[in-house]
């Protein structure tokens, strides 16, 4: 029986592209063979963006992606299909960017459905979980509130207002006006820096006071005022800003 080597044609083209390498260095075979874990972010974009095309194979076309972003997955998530196709790589179409960037709306759907049952706040951080999702990727500043019973259970989750990159508007008379209508006894006041930055500004602090003491009157508590930057947060009850 004659063996692989002898059974090619001998001017046969070397194999090229991922097919080419070793099972395991597969990145659809690794994650079958290892489990989604073990895959790189390169790798598991190399999946959605498998290609046919003689110029590059997925795993480059990936790996390029990533560099233009330099490697940061939360920066990527904030791209719409348009930025990607204007990094002018090569294969990568707009087929394949909406592949992408339906992927990344799927896992950070994935994030809210874990948290959303996830009603009563007790801490800074299950504040976080609980708006995370609604910030995540976001290049504009929002401004969202939690109203919350006597209990701390969330009543509703509202977004305030939606701004530009260095600001947004947050209305004392319509937060406290969402308050009454729920009838919440507490609130905890939330919004983003697209920046990452999650240090507040001056404009923050005197927004918070300014909140706080409107509660005083109101009899309607600010538990909290978070400011989300990436995948961190700035909890002003936590720093003793409160």
């Amino acid at each position: 029986m004659p063996n692989q080597e002898s059974a090619l044609p001998k001017n046969y083209p070397e194999p090229t592209g991922i097919k080419s390498w070793a099972e395991e260095d597969r990145p659809r075979e690794k994650l079958l063979l290892k489990g989604k874990h073990a895959l790189s972010e390169s790798e598991l974009i190399a999946i959605l963006v498998r290609t046919g095309s003689k110029e590059k194979n997925a795993l480059e076309i990936s790996k390029e992606l990533m560099r233009k972003v330099n490697n940061d997955l939360y920066k990527l998530a904030q791209l719409s299909v348009k930025d990607i196709q204007n990094f002018e790589i090569p294969s990568l179409g707009e087929t394949k960017a909406i592949s992408i960037v339906a992927a990344l709306e799927l896992g950070r759907r994935k994030q809210f459905a874990e948290v959303r049952d996830k009603k009563k706040i007790e801490s800074s951080r299950d504040a976080f979980e609980m708006l995370y999702t609604n910030l995540l990727d976001k290049n504009r500043e929002e401004f969202w509130i939690l109203l919350l019973n006597r209990a701390n259970k969330v009543i509703e989750k509202i977004n305030i207002s939606s701004g530009g990159i260095t600001g947004t508007v947050a209305d004392v008379r319509i937060i406290f006006n969402h308050a009454v209508k729920w009838e919440a006894v507490s609130i905890v006041l939330c919004h983003n820096h697209p920046s990452g930055n999650i240090q507040p500004s001056q404009t923050d602090i005197d927004l918070t006071k300014k909140l706080k003491e409107a509660g005083k009157v109101m009899e309607i508590s600010i538990l909290d005022h978070l400011i989300i930057g990436g995948n961190s947060y700035y909890s002003f009850a936590d720093e003793g800003m409160l």
